[in-house]
């Protein structure tokens, strides 16, 4: 089985078609911007769910940022897991997954105490 994976600028995401089909097989859709790229939900269909097609959209999504110098934000769980478990993909978290958000002017640490 082969996986190809192509980016869909216009509509920001990327797709995965299998052996050549023209039925879209996977989608992994994010947000770019001039330092980020922030992967935010992965789907693949359930047919081709197992063989491959949700890690070949990450790989190929991560590659493609490594490659413009940019870094990325894994708020979709299937890339945050994909990461954590290829220790060669970690250098290109824009934060750590135990990262605590603090907002300048509120203190949310105070507000749960």
């Amino acid at each position: 089985m082969t996986v190809e994976v192509n980016n869909v600028p216009g509509a920001n995401r990327d797709e995965a078609r299998v052996d050549g089909e023209a039925r879209v097989a996977g989608v992994a859709e994010c947000i770019r911007t001039a330092k980020v790229v922030a992967f935010v939900h992965t789907e693949v269909a359930p047919e081709c769910a197992g063989r491959g097609v949700g890690s070949a959209l990450v790989r190929s999504g991560l590659d493609e940022t490594r490659a413009s110098g940019l870094l990325v934000l894994a708020t979709c769980p299937f890339f945050a897991g994909w990461i954590a478990r290829h220790p060669e993909y970690q250098d290109l978290l824009s934060q750590s997954r135990g990262a605590r958000f603090e907002h300048p002017r509120l203190n949310l640490h105070a507000l749960s105490a």
